[in-house]
């Protein structure tokens, strides 16, 4: 869309009247403009477009001068030659510290490896945790991005998806954003699996005209109930975006089966008249059992707020009912901080809030010791920011927003870390209860404390949100690391001493710098750290400074052929067990990617640990040297990727319905490829599976389709 300053301006007069503002932002398009002249984006229009775009999304978020300029002006330092610096003389600390944080931002990259993808995800949080006008212009950067997408090459706009979905989605939904996230969800599933959004629009656009028709009957139905007593309101009607339908499938619902396509918002001006309004409707429009939410008296964690039901409206389309007051309405599509003025609000009521959204955002990442994979971070991520909720109150009547079995150890650090970590007890609804019970959906809890208590590493046990994992590992963590050190210390220098060498010359710079590069540590405290926490001993580490002509790769499978007969017990962490020790690196390869059940070998790369392949993975099949072998870990329950190729009759698209066979064995979907030719469709499917037995057994389910003429397992 093209955008001029004026077209800016027009808007931004409509909300921000203060002059001496409004020269602000004039100002910053002015030097934006300066900064971008003459320079074009991929797409082949004016980049000065992309600012002015960014700026007009955010106007009707209500956000302040500030951010608009901030926004205007986030790309002058990556690509216009800016500084901070500059900006802070020029536009105020403020401004500065906003496009500072989006430069640092947007200078990250995910990638497809499994580790570096999650450590990704972890920096781009830590980096939108500072102020909130940050995420703002965050989110509006990218929703612009990505509806120029379509510009980019395969390679990069697969990584901007993957970012979208696992980062900034979950963060517009827990900022209450609606009308972000929702056009970024369509926008991901467009460009991801263009076949599955284009087969969902073709089928809403053949029936638009049906479904626009039922609108607008059920409409004036309402409309007239809603005259006759009296009440002043505002009602809209939309068909369901293309996204939310997709859900709806991929949990296992087949097209004629999902009924609430159909929605209406009705908007009041009292909250009173929003529970007359559901009496009113429900008098003459049958509900569905169970689909009637309060939102109003519970609000959600983002301060949404909103009546919902579900009802059988006219001719027997179903409809979900929304009803909500003015201001309500406002803060479930702009989100909260559509209400928050930067200059006038003193109390800090918004900003608590806002604050409190943003440190579940750090809880979240901040795991520096924990090495847990991209699995678990989009299992957290899939709990704690998109999966259902609880609301539990403080016996003042605050509402505290928890994940599904959360206890009362979780409750008391979602409201402070220090109640977290002195709690020794717990009253729920008046009655005393184990700190590792349950908490259900509007319960009463009282947190009792001690001062002198601190925490248990029982609770890690039962705690259910990273924020109390977090805290508690942390407590211990600060004990344990200072411990550690002085034990790797002591055992490293009896060592020397034992060698007869000189401590000075074997902890000298440059010996400590080559093990630290090809150990991948960060200093000689972390050096004692792995020492004294048994991650490696002392001859390995001596080993490793003098042994100058074997890279790390050659220690590692010497490490590993002599523990090979090691028989003692190891409590292994990793999916894969290579004897005798668990202190390796393993990943699976991306060329054949193993799963549980295969027969697979382990290849030693170099610098890079142990890769492990199926056996007869044409990768490794004439390498003798450095295979090794290694087996499955039983207890292990992480699902992993894979590929089949479905071969089916072309006669019509067939993949909403393969995904729903998928769906209903509980198997994700990753992506979708899809070739065609004249006889057949092939449809390629990178799935997540538990074991090959799982895989097997959805190859059978899909062989038994009529029109599936073959379904096989293949590489990539």
């Amino acid at each position: 869309m093209e955008i001029t300053i004026d077209d800016l301006l027009k808007v931004v007069k409509e909300c921000i009247k203060d002059e001496e503002e409004l020269k602000v932002i004039n100002k910053a398009y002015l030097y934006a403009y300066s900064c971008h002249k003459d320079k074009s984006r991929k797409n082949g229009e004016s980049y000065i477009t992309h600012p002015l775009n960014v700026a007009m999304i955010l106007t009707d978020l209500n956000v302040d001068y500030i951010t608009i300029s901030a926004a205007l002006l986030h790309e002058t330092i990556n690509h216009g030659g800016s500084s901070k610096e500059i900006i802070d003389d020029m536009f105020g600390h403020d401004i500065s510290m906003i496009v500072d944080a989006i430069s640092k931002i947007n200078k990250l990259t995910l990638y497809d490896d499994k580790e570096s993808s999650a450590m990704k995800l972890r920096k781009v949080m830590v980096g939108l945790s500072e102020d909130v006008r940050v995420l703002y212009v965050k989110l509006a950067d990218r929703l612009h991005n990505m509806r120029t997408i379509w510009a980019l090459d395969d390679h990069a706009r697969k990584e901007k998806i993957i970012e979208t979905e696992n980062v900034l989605i979950p963060i517009a939904a827990r900022l209450g954003i609606n009308t972000i996230k929702s056009e970024l969800e369509d926008l991901c599933l467009k460009y991801s699996k263009p076949d599955i959004y284009n087969e969902i629009l073709e089928r809403l656009e053949n029936t638009h005209d049906e479904l626009n028709n039922e609108l607008e009957d059920m409409k004036a139905e309402i409309s007239q109930i809603l005259t006759e007593h009296g009440i002043k309101f505002k009602i809209k009607g939309r068909v369901k975006s293309v996204h939310s339908i997709y859900e709806k499938m991929v949990n296992g619902h087949k097209w004629d089966e999902i009924y609430d396509i159909l929605a209406l918002r009705i908007i009041v001006e009292k909250v009173e008249e929003c529970y007359l309004v559901i009496g009113l409707i429900h008098s003459k429009f049958r509900p569905l059992p169970n689909r009637f939410k309060d939102y109003i008296a519970m609000p959600k964690g983002n301060m949404y707020q909103s009546l919902h039901t579900s009802i059988f409206g006219v001719d027997s389309y179903v409809f979900e009912v929304q009803v909500r007051t003015y201001e309500m309405d406002e803060v479930a599509e702009k989100g909260i901080a559509s209400h928050w003025s930067y200059k006038e609000h003193s109390d800090g009521s918004v900003t608590n809030i806002m604050e409190e959204k943003l440190e579940l955002f750090r809880n979240l990442i901040e795991q520096n010791d924990d090495n847990s994979s991209d699995t678990d971070f989009e299992n957290t991520i899939n709990s704690e920011f998109l999966g259902k909720m609880i609301y539990c109150f403080t016996p003042k009547g605050d509402v505290i927003e928890l994940p599904i079995s959360s206890t009362p150890v979780d409750f008391a650090y979602r409201i402070h870390s220090k109640v977290g970590d002195t709690c020794v007890g717990a009253i729920v609804n008046n009655k005393i209860v184990p700190l590792d019970s349950q908490l259900n959906d509007g319960d009463i809890v009282n947190i009792k404390i001690d001062k002198t208590s601190t925490p248990s590493k029982e609770w890690l046990n039962f705690v259910k949100t990273t924020q109390a994992k977090n805290k508690i590992k942390s407590f211990f963590s600060k004990q344990d690391r200072e411990h550690y050190i002085e034990i790797g210390k002591e055992l490293l220098e009896k060592e020397i001493r034992k060698r007869k060498l000189s401590i000075n010359e074997v902890l000298s710079n440059d010996h400590i710098n080559k093990l630290t590069q090809d150990l991948k540590l960060e200093n000689l405290e972390d050096i004692y750290l792995s020492l004294g926490s048994l991650r490696y001993t002392p001859t390995f580490i001596i080993n490793s400074i003098y042994e100058d002509k074997k890279d790390v790769s050659d220690i590692l499978l010497k490490k590993v052929e002599k523990l090979s007969n090691y028989k003692e017990k190891i409590d292994y962490k990793s999916d894969i067990i290579v004897s005798g020790t668990s202190n390796i690196k393993i990943s699976l390869a991306n060329c054949c990617h193993p799963i549980k059940g295969d027969a697979i070998k382990g290849y030693i790369t170099k610098g890079e640990g142990i890769t492990v392949h199926k056996i007869d993975c044409p990768n490794i099949k004439n390498e003798t040297k450095r295979l090794i072998d290694v087996d499955w870990n039983k207890n292990s329950d992480n699902t992993y990727l894979t590929t089949i190729a479905i071969k089916v009759d072309n006669d019509k698209n067939r993949l909403l319905d393969i995904i729903a066979v998928s769906s209903s064995k509980n198997i994700y979907i990753d992506s979708i490829k899809t070739k065609e030719d004249t006889s057949n469709i092939t449809y390629k499917f990178k799935v997540r599976v538990s074991n090959l037995q799982e895989l097997n057994n959805l190859i059978i389910n899909l062989e038994n389709l009529s029109y599936v003429i073959s379904v096989e397992r293949v590489m990539d």
